[in-house]
């Protein structure tokens, strides 16, 4: 190689490390996005699991019906796993909060919430239907 040519095989060189370090940049944030999608997918299904099986025997109904929110959030934090925060807030038919107590496990930490909406009924004699919306987060 000639000492005229060395100049613009120093800026080729550049020229492909740039390209080289964006493009891996751009590959680990499209990696770290599909696995944050995962973690909200997952912890909306545990969620879910939680409520249906507080509901599997008609507890969570019940719970309600009396308005005992003190064992409902004891409830729902042990079918819940450890280290996860959580809100949960009972609307019934007219889409009007029933709970005016704070059903929670703490606040939240992480800026990954996710939202669950379940549909029960209660036990009581006069038919009751209630929408619970449970708010899930990874505690950091």
């Amino acid at each position: 190689m000639s000492r005229g040519n060395r100049g613009q095989v120093r800026i080729i060189e550049a020229f492909l490390a740039v390209l080289i370090i964006f493009s891996s940049l751009a590959a680990s944030s499209s990696l770290t996005a599909t696995q944050n999608r995962a973690k909200r997918d997952d912890l909306s299904a545990v969620g879910l699991q939680a409520l249906m099986k507080l509901d599997s025997d008609g507890a969570l109904g019940r719970l309600i019906d009396e308005g005992n929110w003190s064992r409902l959030r004891d409830a729902v934090d042990l079918a819940l796993p450890a280290g996860v925060s959580f809100n949960l807030t009972v609307y019934n038919e007219g889409i009007q909060q029933v709970n005016a107590v704070v059903v929670s496990n703490g606040g939240f930490n992480s800026q990954e919430v996710v939202f669950v909406e379940y549909a029960c009924a209660g036990w009581g004699p006069v038919f009751h239907s209630y929408v619970i919306r449970l708010c899930l987060a990874v505690a950091a």
